[in-house]
């Protein structure tokens, strides 16, 4: 990973004024998101998500693959990132950065290990036949908060795909295509979506942080809540020590934000489903 150039002081200083007057230099408040939106592909599955100028392309893939055999009746989830120098210059081909491992940690554990997907209901034939769920992510444009983009991104991608209805008839498995009957949703437990938060000395935190304000802040927490008030992972990257109450402060804050950007989710696939034709005529 190319070293990036550190801010202007000056830069600093203005920063830091701004928020200690409750401001920030995009003009939002300290605890407003930016603006989201969903853009989805043709197929199933395909779905870019943008918070900002931040944008993440998720993308979800099925295959038919063996269990493991001290779990003949789970399916995998399988969840693969890429950032290259298109989501900034600072990020190399073929060079895995620590954003990227940070992201690829704790999206398995938001999405995998709290079993947000249902990997009993990807049996086909208990001991032969799963479906193996592929999550690829491409990061498109990294302009600050790439976790909680790839996060939102990658559930309503899942919440998007359809895989082929499948007929088990003795040990014969037949595959149906779309033309012959409607592909099946995901069996999806909760919702888990992270929040980022960014820690200044002596002032409140900010949520959903810009690229400079990430680089300049003492300290981020990261919390994955769903709608029903969990919380999935708690993750604090270093930086300037929390008190209980602090954690508390922005767990509360969290709570209405995950409702709302779950409401957004939910509003967007409608919206795609009513000029989408997946039953089959």
């Amino acid at each position: 990973m190319v070293r990036e150039v550190d801010p202007p002081s000056i830069q600093k200083d203005f920063l830091l004024a701004a928020l200690a007057e409750g401001k920030r230099l995009d003009g939002r408040i300290p605890l407003e998101q930016r603006k989201i939106e969903f853009i989805f592909g043709d197929e199933l599955g395909n779905v870019e998500c943008r918070i900002g100028k931040t944008a993440v392309l998720a993308q979800v893939s099925a295959s038919i693959v063996k269990p493991r055999d001290d779990r003949p009746y789970e399916g995998f989830l399988m969840i693969n990132s890429e950032i290259g120098p298109m989501a900034s210059s600072i990020y190399e081909n073929g060079r895995s950065s620590d954003s990227e491992v940070l992201i690829t940690r704790l999206l398995e554990k938001s999405i995998r290990r709290t079993e947000a997907i249902d990997r009993e209901a990807l049996c086909i034939l208990a001991g032969e036949k799963v479906w193996q769920l592929r999550l690829t992510l491409h990061f498109l444009s990294d302009s600050g908060n790439l976790l909680d983009c790839a996060s939102m991104a990658s559930m309503i991608a899942l919440k998007h795909f359809r895989k082929p209805d499948v007929e088990v008839i003795g040990d014969e498995v037949i595959i149906h295509s779309p033309e012959e009957r409607a592909p099946v949703p995901l069996a999806i437990h909760h919702t888990p979506l992270c929040l980022t938060f960014a820690y200044f000395e002596n002032l409140p935190p900010i949520l959903d942080p810009t690229h400079l304000e990430s680089t300049l802040c003492a300290g981020t927490l990261t919390v994955t809540m769903n709608a029903q008030r969990e919380i999935c992972v708690l993750s604090k990257a270093g930086g300037t020590p929390l008190s209980a109450e602090d954690i508390m402060g922005v767990v509360r804050v969290g709570v209405d934000q995950v409702r709302e950007m779950v409401k957004i989710m939910d509003q967007a696939l409608e919206k795609d489903r009513e000029s989408r034709v997946i039953e089959v005529q």
